[in-house]
């Protein structure tokens, strides 16, 4: 079972990836998920690449980070092979140690637009814009994809196959199809078969709920990382634990009071980052929708966090809740 991986010269130790999520992994949010520890890799939230080489403000936000989110992956979202590659060009400019295309986002409006998952029915596009974009940066180039639009048309292997051909240096896929969405299960037999068939890094990614559930996706895959995304909303010290596993540690088993304090600490962060205490709210109840999963009267305390509507309401609420929960059911 793999530990350790290479992106071009980028090395990934552990091989273990924070997933990109639209309206979650944020500077703030990527920052505290790296001080838990055990993350290898970090991308961050997909951009537009129509807003950012049109100096769309709210775009080049989100390709803001910090020098302890390194090493980081820009990910970027669109269709027209120019702009996606004038866009690698201002990410790698602005220091980022790869750059990530996004093929697999199922939301409407990327794939209306073109952009997303709905490029794994047009190859000789995603081909063209795989290609220009390589040309034009020296750092890695990586692709991000589902297992195919839909059952009767999974091209994983096809896809995969393709990027290496086009100098791409890691390939990502979700194991679902694009008209999953995020229901039913995803397929890690169909990323093993891309792995079996190409000679770059292949990442798996979807349902990896516990530190188990990854080593098991390594083992049974021979996959050389494992991407987690909604599991780390849920358990950000989820990177930590696997990669302890693998060293043969005991993994860390978080405290009520280190729970209690990553929220206090994303809210003051949230405080600083967003334009308004409301959108801070907004940021600090959809996370605690995902992190009080499982734990004692989690349902009643996200409850009380949505009906909160002041910073002072939200951190009493808070700290009431930790001050009195039971020692938590075990993240691994």
């Amino acid at each position: 079972m793999k530990t350790e991986y290479y992106v071009g010269n980028v090395k990934i130790k552990p091989n273990l990836v924070l997933a990109p999520m639209a309206g979650v992994t944020d500077s703030a949010f990527r920052k505290l998920i790296k001080r838990c520890g055990g993350v290898g890799l970090i991308v961050t939230e997909f951009i537009s690449v129509e807003g950012l080489t049109r100096n769309n403000l709210k775009s080049h936000k989100l390709m803001y980070f910090e020098p302890e989110e390194k090493p980081i992956s820009i990910q970027f979202f669109g269709h027209n092979s120019d702009r996606m590659a004038a866009a690698a060009e201002v990410a790698e400019a602005a220091g980022a140690d790869i750059v990530d295309i996004n093929c697999g986002c199922p939301a409407k409006q990327v794939v209306n637009s073109g952009g997303g998952s709905s490029l794994l029915k047009d190859l000789p596009k995603m081909e063209k814009i795989l290609k220009e974009t390589r040309r034009v940066i020296k750092i890695p180039l990586t692709l991000k994809y589902r297992i195919g639009w839909d059952e009767n048309s999974i091209n994983a292997v096809e896809v995969g196959k393709m990027a290496e051909a086009c100098g791409i240096e890691q390939v990502a896929i979700h194991g679902r199809t694009r008209m999953q969405g995020y229901s039913g299960f995803a397929d890690w037999n169909v990323i093993a078969q891309v792995k079996q068939a190409v000679k770059i890094p292949v990442v798996g990614s979807g349902d990896v709920c516990s530190a188990e559930q990854a080593l098991q996706r390594l083992r049974e895959t021979d996959v050389d990382g494992v991407m987690i995304g909604r599991g780390a909303m849920a358990n950000p010290w989820i990177f930590r634990q696997i990669d302890e596993i693998m060293q043969g540690i005991t993994p860390h088993q978080p405290t009520i009071e280190e729970k209690r304090i990553f929220l206090v600490d994303y809210l003051a962060v949230m405080l600083q980052e967003m334009p308004t205490e409301k959108s801070a709210l907004g940021k600090v109840k959809q996370l605690c929708g995902h992190f009080t999963r499982g734990l004692p009267g989690g349902a009643t305390f996200r409850n009380q966090i949505f009906h909160s509507n002041t910073v002072s309401e939200l951190t009493d609420k808070i700290n009431e809740y930790f001050a009195t929960v039971e020692p938590e059911l075990s993240y691994v």
